[in-house]
């Protein structure tokens, strides 16, 4: 927080030019490893004896990083600095070497340095250097700075900071994906890799704790964006608007301490939130400063208490509700989080290649808005990236191996916090149903059925006409009908699944909440759009069955009537009897990590399935981008649509192909479809009818 004022420069040249290189050894190859390669650095690096051991320089000069120049920067960085050159020298290498998606300015004040820093930092490309006429220390240098920010976006960032790839990245995506973020922190790590802060927490005495400190930083708690009561202003973001509209800094707090604490205050009053985004990494070599020692009776260190006293009179009514130093860090860490939520999938959230994740996203988002911090793990407790940081960085805290060893292990320790736990799919509830009925002892328990198995085991085995099959699908009843037994509440995604638990299982509670989607309208119309799309992940075997079944029976009609229309097949993995049926007018894509541009230059979307149960997101996202479909009517099921309004049905070879020839010719027909599927989308799949729905599910009133 406060700026370096240490004279002369040691070996900090040799610790931040191979910090990543040392970080990496460390965690990978081990201590022992890493000291023999650091003897062996060492022994070939020139030095120059200065003075005592504290004073070895490198003998080579420091070169200057090439920051980015730009006319209309995004994101403005402002470094206050006080001698320590080499810091702030190797500060600005990391930003450069980091770089941004956006254009940044860096906006170095240095408060009357006396080792030439201002001289030498006039060679630096694309930083712009103000110096201040007379000390103003760290909150004065600060507004200084941010008095000549051209960005939308305020940076406050210590000299002695290294920052990470992507740092910059995050915080502005958190500001994207929460609207009312009012300051966002990053995650403060030493060099030696352990976690110095993961957002600050504060008692009603005014004393702070670094929540983390000293701890393994990648352990699931501390890892998602959460609201904190104040980040440390060594790496701070916040809107320039709304730093000038509150005065900056306050004077009180100079020269430094508790300025950052008392800004999150007046931001939370101001009606915006403070966050902690930890996928945005700094490495802080915390002391450089001013030193570690609180007691110190000179030196800036001295006003950390001082400043706490004026803090904690300033907000003591705020303060009072903060709790005793002692308290368990993990129930006031979260303080601001109204209830908690337990999901477990059978495997980890995967939003691009399935639509159950992409449902099940978009429930933790209403979740959240619905005042929920949402934990989430796989039945497996995997954590493949980029999914777990994708997760974490929109606040969902992920529970991982090695971090958890299995879930009801958990839950025997940390059940209790739970208001809420969702079981998502048959084999995961299964796994862990008894465990949270054991120690999970306020919480609601509801089972997410995604689709009813059963009935799409019963449905194959009428396609196949097979006994085996018939016995799995019984099977499968017996088990999701034991869940639904043992659980709290039944969600299921269509009134017609309703329907047929209340004849199958009428004592069983049941709710609908549907595929949830954003609805992005039609990019083009017709007449700018060009062949078939079918998307579908081939791990679920009905996509698989309707694939070969379109490209061997309903294409080969498609092709006598002459039409120029290629199918577009997207989904990962696809099996090699499918990859078999490519073609001149059969494009087998595979993972497509980008697909609307397929759903806003397609002619129409085909959903040829011949068994399975659910609501089916393919159609839904199709729709969602204005494409029509052409779909049986198990692929309809329980989706509201209508054949000739908002969708065309038919259920055998010939009737499919009729069906996407006449769509294809009439530009008409095609409108009236599009029209009418985006009507279908928003009533029964939107955001808002997501939410109403899980409100009822959960019993909340309109206005919780």
């Amino acid at each position: 927080m406060a700026i370096a004022r240490t004279q002369g420069a040691s070996l900090v040249e040799i610790a931040f030019r191979y910090l990543p290189r040392v970080l990496h050894v460390l965690r990978t190859e081990g201590a022992g490893v890493l000291a023999r390669k650091l003897k062996r650095r060492l022994r070939t690096t020139p030095l120059v004896i200065a003075g005592p051991p504290t004073l070895l320089r490198l003998a080579e000069p420091f070169v200057p990083p090439i920051l980015p120049g730009t006319g209309t920067p995004r994101v403005s960085i402002v470094i206050p600095v006080h001698d320590q050159f080499a810091y702030t020298h190797h500060c600005l290498c990391a930003l450069a070497q980091a770089g941004a998606g956006v254009d940044f300015e860096v906006i170095v004040v240095d408060d009357c340095s006396g080792d030439g820093t201002s001289e030498r930092l006039r060679r630096y490309p694309g930083v712009q250097v103000i110096r201040n006429a007379h000390n103003l220390g760290f909150v004065g240098s600060c507004n200084r700075g941010a008095e000549e920010a051209r960005g939308d976006l305020l940076v406050f960032l210590n000299n002695d900071t290294q920052v990470q790839a992507g740092w910059l990245d995050a915080l502005l995506a958190t500001f994207e994906e929460a609207p009312d973020a009012g300051i966002v922190g990053s995650r403060l790590i030493y060099p030696d890799g352990r976690q110095q802060e993961a957002g600050g927490i504060l008692f009603s005495d005014g004393s702070a704790w670094n929540y983390g400190h000293l701890d393994d930083p990648n352990k699931p708690e501390y890892s998602y964006r959460r609201a904190v009561d104040y980040c440390s202003g060594a790496a701070l973001a916040i809107h320039t608007r709304l730093f000038r509209q509150l005065g900056g800094f306050d004077p009180a707090f100079a020269p430094a301490y508790y300025e950052d604490t008392d800004l999150a205050f007046r931001v939370r009053r101001a009606g915006y939130q403070v966050y902690y985004q930890p996928l945005s990494v700094v490495v802080h070599f915390e002391g450089v400063s001013a030193g570690r020692d609180e007691r110190a009776a000179t030196g800036l260190k001295r006003y950390q208490a001082i400043h706490a006293e004026t803090f904690r009179q300033r907000w003591q009514a705020e303060l009072a509700h903060f709790g005793q130093r002692g308290q368990d860090l993990e129930g006031v860490k979260d303080r601001q989080t109204r209830q908690r939520a337990l999901v477990v999938d059978n495997y980890m959230i995967t939003p691009d290649r399935e639509s159950g994740s992409l449902r099940m996203l978009n429930l933790f988002r209403i979740l959240q808005g619905l005042g929920y911090k949402v934990t989430f793990a796989a039945a497996n407790l995997e954590a493949p990236q980029p999914y777990v940081a994708d997760l974490q960085r929109q606040g969902i805290e992920v529970l991982c191996r090695p971090y958890v060893r299995s879930i009801p292990r958990h839950l025997a320790t940390c059940g209790k916090f739970y208001d809420l736990v969702i079981l998502s799919r048959a084999d995961a509830a299964a796994q862990v149903i008894s465990a949270a009925h054991r120690h999970c002892g306020k919480a609601r328990i509801l089972f997410d059925t995604v689709d009813l198995h059963f009935l799409r085991e019963r449905r194959l085995a009428e396609l196949r006409g097979d006994r085996a099959t018939r016995l799995v699908a019984e099977a499968r009843r017996r088990q999701e009908f034991d869940l639904m037994h043992q659980a709290d509440l039944t969600l299921v995604v269509s009134e017609s699944e309703r329907a047929l638990l209340a004849a199958e299982a009428p004592d069983v509670a049941v709710r609908v909440v549907s595929n949830i989607h954003q609805i992005f309208g039609s990019a083009r119309p017709a007449g700018e759009r060009h062949d078939l799309l079918f998307i579908g992940a081939f791990a679920h075997p009905p996509n698989r069955d309707a694939v070969l079944f379109f490209c061997q029976e309903v294409m080969p009609l498609i092709r006598a009537r002459g039409l120029d229309i290629v199918l577009k097949v997207i989904g990962a993995d696809p099996p090699g009897e499918v990859l078999a049926c490519a073609a001149p007018d059969v494009a087998i894509l595979g993972y497509v990590p980008d697909v609307k541009p397929y759903f806003d230059g397609c002619r129409i979307s085909v959903a040829p399935l011949r068994y399975g149960a659910g609501v089916k997101g393919k159609i839904n996202q199709s729709l969602a981008h204005g494409l029509p479909v052409v779909a049986t009517t198990v692929a309809v099921e329980g989706m509201h649509l209508t054949d000739g309004e908002s969708a065309l049905i038919a259920d055998d070879a010939q009737g499919l192909a009729d069906a996407v020839i006449r769509l294809y010719a009439d530009a008409s027909l095609w409108q009236r479809l599009s029209e009418g599927g985006l009507a279908v989308m928003q009533t029964h799949f939107s955001f808002q009818a997501a939410e109403r729905a899980v409100r009822e599910a959960l019993g909340l009133d309109a206005d919780t």
